[in-house]
């Protein structure tokens, strides 16, 4: 497959007046998982991970457009799997960086050079969690209509123990309470001038390692709030091989009930 240029088509999508582009992040390479084995390509009930992710915003009305970004190693696989699946909402494929933030700055600066207005919608979303539910999908789309930030996430239901460094072992802090604690999932959403004026902030923070987009908006815009869309315990993260058979057991429910 050639290079996928830049040139994103940004039509009206049913209810949308502005572009929805999901940013799909496929640039880690597992270690935790199996380094001789790329996860994206680990299939889950005969279809690669990374084909459950795409799928979930291809078939999305609303979602206008899908940048994804993948790791250099697996890019001509990945590639050649967008072609044979005939993803048409794909618009372009990044190389993405060493770290998270690195490769959603890649995406981001693709956007800006496609000059996409400053109030799209971005829904950015990790390759490995591939049953996210259309309900998040759309909740997350929504919940830009009210906010400039939103993220998908679950109630804990453990206590949540806050702590700090006492010589070679963690001590607890604090203890916030229950009702507080949230498990963050993903997408998680944002304007597109909140996202990207976060991560100029950011980027002049030389102690600048956030986990995920969430946290930037919070670190580097802490006077805008980000709502919370409710998730599910079936948007899991495929992390390790251990979490391959749970996967499993989702995608047969899933495949079942169409």
């Amino acid at each position: 497959m050639s290079q996928r240029e830049p040139e994103l088509s940004m039509p009206e999508r049913a209810r949308q007046t502005v572009p929805v582009v999901a940013v799909v992040l496929a640039a880690g390479f597992g270690t935790r998982f199996d380094p001789s084995n790329p996860k994206q390509l680990v299939c889950i009930a005969d279809k690669p991970i990374v084909c459950w992710s795409i799928e979930a915003f291809e078939g999305n009305e609303r979602v206008s457009d899908i940048v994804l970004v993948v790791n250099p190693k697996v890019r001509p696989a990945v590639e050649s799997l967008i072609d044979e699946q005939g993803y048409g909402k794909v618009r372009i494929v990044v190389d993405g960086g060493a770290e998270r933030a690195d490769s959603t700055a890649a995406a981001l600066n693709v956007l800006s050079e496609a000059a996409i207005p400053s109030d799209a919608k971005i829904l950015i979303h990790d390759a490995v969690r591939p049953f996210v539910s259309q309900q998040a999908v759309d909740d997350s789309i929504d919940a830009l209509d009210q906010f400039s930030a939103a993220t998908v996430a679950c109630a804990s239901t453990d206590t949540v123990l806050l702590t700090r460094d006492a010589g070679d072992r963690k001590v607890v802090s604090a203890v916030p309470d229950r009702a507080d604690t949230f498990r963050a999932q993903t997408p998680q959403s944002f304007r597109f001038s909140t996202i990207t004026r976060a991560y100029e902030l950011a980027a002049a923070d030389p102690d600048f390692h956030p986990t995920d987009d969430t946290r930037v908006v919070v670190d580097y815009l802490p006077d805008e709030p980000v709502a919370i869309v409710a998730g599910s315990e079936t948007n899991l993260k495929i992390t390790t091989l251990g979490d391959i058979p749970t996967a499993e057991l989702i995608a047969a429910g899933l495949n079942a009930s169409r």
